[in-house]
């Protein structure tokens, strides 16, 4: 029970946000927006979607520059919208919610396969347009790999997260077995520094987490990572990208492209960018998906 409520607590208190930080939660959406889905996000306002990669709090701080350089480069107020899962950023996007969002790799190839998501672009991370996921467990943990594992409690980001659930999906598949049969437990944290959280205080035994989040950590400063353990890295996988509509007005999608695309050309766009981790924004490369686009196969999750 101590666990169960520990775990709360970190759900609750990453929930938690700073005042006057604008933003809307998906209840604050207005469901009957006009149609087509295009009308929505052609208005005067630029809504941008963060997908629960971080925690709401730290994806505010991190992304409300972004967001506020766009509506000036694009000449228009721009507007955070949050959700608490991923597949939840995906129905807004689906919808013409919101114009651009910010989500997993597996969250877009599912995207992709469901109504066209189009990824606008990628983050490049020192030289990269490529991530890993890290298998960690707490620091004084005797496991030397995930089989010893077996029986333990685990912890998973999101149902469409690659680093934080698909992979090691995929790792237990090798090793003939599901995380059900696995592991004692499961649980969801619904952001990656909210399981390095999890591990970092022995609220579970181990989590797959995006390495450029454990790695912004580390070097923000955080104490969480030096409680963990890193056991494999896994990858690379194609970076996680920008995403439009397939709907969206064409002249807008030029707009953002161009917008972000030269965001590292002018010394406001390169101090966001370096505030997130970011060197730039890259054009997306689709065969770096090809791996994910493999583990979602053996895993079910595709439907192609």
């Amino acid at each position: 029970m101590k666990n169960v409520l520990a775990i709360w607590f970190i759900f609750l208190t990453a929930c938690a946000s700073e005042a006057n930080v604008p933003r809307v939660r998906l209840g604050d959406l207005d469901t009957s927006a006009p149609t087509p889905a295009v009308a929505s996000v052609n208005a005067d306002i630029l809504r941008i979607a963060i997908a629960p990669v971080y925690s709401p709090r730290t994806s505010l701080t991190l992304y409300q520059d972004l967001a506020t350089y766009l509506g000036q480069q694009l000449n228009r107020p721009a507007q955070i919208v949050q959700g608490k899962t991923y597949d939840e950023i995906n129905n807004l996007v689906r919808e013409g919610t919101v114009a651009l969002a910010v989500v997993c790799t597996n969250a877009y190839l599912e995207g992709q396969e469901q109504f066209g998501m189009q990824a606008l672009v990628v983050p490049e991370v020192k030289g990269e347009i490529v991530y890993y996921a890290y298998l960690i467990v707490p620091s004084d943990s005797p496991a030397k790999s995930l089989a010893d594992l077996r029986g333990k409690t685990f912890a998973f980001s999101d149902p469409l997260s690659n680093t934080g659930r698909l992979v090691a999906v995929d790792q237990l598949l090798q090793l003939k077995t599901t995380p059900d049969l696995f592991f004692s437990r499961t649980i969801f944290t619904y952001s990656h520094d909210n399981s390095i959280k999890a591990v970092a205080e022995n609220l579970v035994d181990g989590a797959t987490v995006d390495n450029q989040v454990f790695d912004f950590l580390v070097a923000s400063g955080s104490p969480l990572p030096a409680r963990t353990r890193i056991l494999a890295r896994y990858g690379p996988y194609g970076s996680s990208p920008l995403v439009v509509s397939p709907n969206l007005d064409p002249d807008l999608k030029t707009q953002l492209r161009a917008a972000l695309l030269s965001m590292h050309t002018d010394n406001t766009g390169r101090a966001i960018l370096a505030k997130i981790g970011f060197d730039r924004f890259a054009a997306p490369e689709d065969a770096l998906y090809d791996s994910v686009r493999a583990m979602r196969t053996r895993a079910g999750q595709s439907k192609k």
